[in-house]
């Protein structure tokens, strides 16, 4: 937690953030809810588990009871790791290209090809990290029904941790 994408995955010898492959593969199985990612994790079991992923381990989610009741620790903990990055998942680098792609005409295909065009200039480590979790939240997307969470409600309450403005922090 809190330290640079590409150097964390150089280190770690992954993919993606091991965190995003837990979190996203334990929420799909077990926390389809109502209010998840909306609603706050119990701050203690919140702690605890990002001092295991800060040690290099996995929680043992599927044993650990208290986490089985408070499937919205493992959404909360998923959310710091993007909110702490220091160079955050949609660079600052990109702020401005990101942006603008959101406000280009929506009647054209413009705003799509803005966007792909933003997405396209990320970083390696960053591109896949994105896509993948794009991938989890487009399946939450898709259980709207039974999590109150449209692709609307996921972009409210995930942007401000994908997507920051340095000269505003």
């Amino acid at each position: 937690f809190g330290c640079d994408l590409g150097e964390h995955l150089l280190n770690s010898g992954h993919d993606i953030p091991m965190v995003l492959k837990c979190c996203s593969e334990f929420i799909e199985s077990h926390g389809m809810v109502d209010g998840i990612y909306r609603l706050s994790g119990v701050t203690s079991n919140i702690q605890k588990l990002r001092r295991t992923f800060d040690e290099d381990r996995v929680p043992a989610l599927y044993e650990d009871e208290a986490i089985l009741q408070d499937i919205h620790s493992v959404a909360s903990l998923l959310k710091m790791y993007f909110r702490e990055l220091p160079n955050p998942l949609c660079t600052y680098q990109l702020y401005d290209a990101f942006v603008s792609a959101v406000q280009a005409d929506r009647a054209t295909d413009d705003r799509l090809l803005h966007m792909r065009a933003a997405v396209e200039k990320l970083p390696p480590p960053h591109y896949r990290t994105l896509e993948y979790l794009m991938r989890h939240l487009a399946r939450v997307s898709e259980k709207g029904q039974q999590t109150g969470m449209t692709a609307r409600n996921i972009a409210i309450v995930w942007a401000p941790n994908l997507l920051r403005c340095k000269e505003l922090e």
